[in-house]
């Protein structure tokens, strides 16, 4: 079984129990596991990669992504729109998406989260336009390399019904549920190490009905999968639930199944403290997406007092349509300053940041086989470059990976694979994906 030894890193955070860093420290991979983490391991067949002046982190975890809309980047109409102006300018251009979009956009959404150290990651799908199927994002994750856990969304209310999206983008609810049975019993990766586990994800309280929400939390737990949707996302959001549903929308989800250790939701920016109670009695979890929530104006979501009371929360990039950016690592850094705007220069530390970026997302994903550095677990790390300008007069090399830098990793493995190498994806041909990339951008726009 083929090894790999990374050696002697300035610090090795391992976000074990006892948060362990150690300072030149290594890393054994036997396999696509975690063999051994420590200072001076021997082992002499394996292949040597040398860390010094490097950081060694788990890899980061993205909770929340819609990888198709890095077609879709600084659309004029869509730049200075709050949610729903901005959901109806892009909902058009959407449209017009096949199976070529789904999969050339997946794979730049997916090659930009490696660059920033992400091992890890969900996607919220939603639309189906032109024969496009969740089969596209997952081949495209599997050439890239990262362990993918894409989510089978849906819209079901239209225009016509009273909904946002306009009917053109939505589906039968009969055949969204016969299309979710299907790309779980084709994909879906129980065992521990899966590189691909599928959940459900109705998008939002105003795109599909209450039956289906319904109906989609009851397959979910017969499929023993997990469930996912945007909830409270800002003062719109609050607002549809109080005026439809008559009640806040953590009720509406405890009404309809929608709380459990085997649910997470996006956003979350509006929770009141009651919610935020229901959520940590529950153990449901939520992708805070900080830079997406500042793009959107949407708010600063209660980070601090979800942690406080127990709340899973792991970081998302959200779409690229509404970031626009889909570097997590960055994202991370993000986090910790709203939350000091909002609450203090002491309200969330740097390794905080990064415990949540790792660890907390692999928590709120359900995978405690990744997330940190143990014998044992899945070998997704990531190795940081800090000898660079970007730290330079650093006293503390882990903490600068979220004040300073780099935003750029040097090497990632996941499984124990290679996916960035010096800085470069290994696995695809890059250029080559940018150039088509761009070219179905400029169709789009003409």
């Amino acid at each position: 079984m083929s090894e790999i030894l990374i050696r002697n890193a300035a610090a090795v955070v391992t976000m074990d129990a006892a948060r362990r860093e150690i300072a030149g420290g290594d890393v054994l991979i036997r396999g696509g596991q975690i063999a051994a983490v420590g200072q001076g391991i021997v082992a002499p067949a394996a292949q040597v990669v040398q860390a010094a002046g490097c950081v060694v982190t788990p890899g980061l975890v993205n909770t929340h992504h819609h990888l198709y809309q890095t077609l879709t980047r600084a659309v004029p109409g869509g730049q200075d729109a709050l949610l729903f102006g901005w959901l109806k300018t892009l909902y058009p251009i959407w449209s017009r998406f096949g199976p070529e979009e789904m999969f050339v956009s997946a794979q730049i959404g997916l090659a930009e989260l490696a660059l920033s150290g992400c091992t890890m990651t969900s996607d919220h799908l939603y639309l189906y336009p032109n024969g496009a199927r969740l089969d596209d994002t997952i081949a495209a994750a599997g050439e890239v390399g990262l362990r993918f856990h894409p989510t089978r969304g849906a819209m079901s209310i239209g225009e016509s019904a009273g909904g946002l999206p306009p009917d053109s983008l939505v589906e039968r609810e009969e055949a969204i549920l016969r299309d979710m049975i299907r790309v779980v019993d084709a994909f879906h990766d129980p065992r521990e190490g899966a590189m691909v586990r599928v959940g459900l994800a109705p998008c939002s309280p105003f795109s599909v009905s209450r039956d289906l929400m319904r109906e989609a939390a009851l397959l979910a737990r017969d499929k023993k999968v997990m469930l996912h949707t945007h909830l409270a996302e800002n003062d719109e959001d609050i607002a549809y639930s109080l005026a439809q549903f008559g009640c806040r929308p953590g009720q509406y989800a405890e009404d309809l199944g929608w709380t459990g250790d085997d649910v997470w939701h996006a956003h979350c920016v509006k929770l009141d403290a009651g919610e935020i109670g229901l959520f940590a009695r529950s153990g449901t979890g939520v992708a805070h997406c900080p830079c997406s929530n500042c793009r959107l104006g949407s708010g600063i979501a209660p980070v601090r007092a979800m942690r406080d009371a127990g709340v899973k929360v792991g970081l998302g990039v959200d779409g690229s349509a509404s970031n626009d950016a889909g570097n997590l690592v960055a994202e991370a850094r993000q986090a910790l300053l709203l939350q000091r705007v909002a609450r203090g220069a002491d309200a969330m530390s740097a390794r905080e940041a990064l415990e949540i970026a790792t660890l907390g997302g692999a928590r709120v994903l359900g995978r405690p086989d990744c997330g940190s550095l143990e014998p044992g677990k899945r070998a997704d790390l990531a190795i940081w470059d800090v000898s660079g300008i970007e730290s330079a007069g650093s006293w503390d090399p882990v903490a600068s990976l979220m004040l300073c830098g780099p935003t750029r990793v040097r090497d990632l493995y996941v499984e124990g694979r290679a996916v960035v190498r010096e800085g470069q994806m290994v696995t695809i041909d890059l250029p080559r994906a940018i150039e088509t990339q761009n070219r179905l951008a400029a169709r789009l726009m003409g």
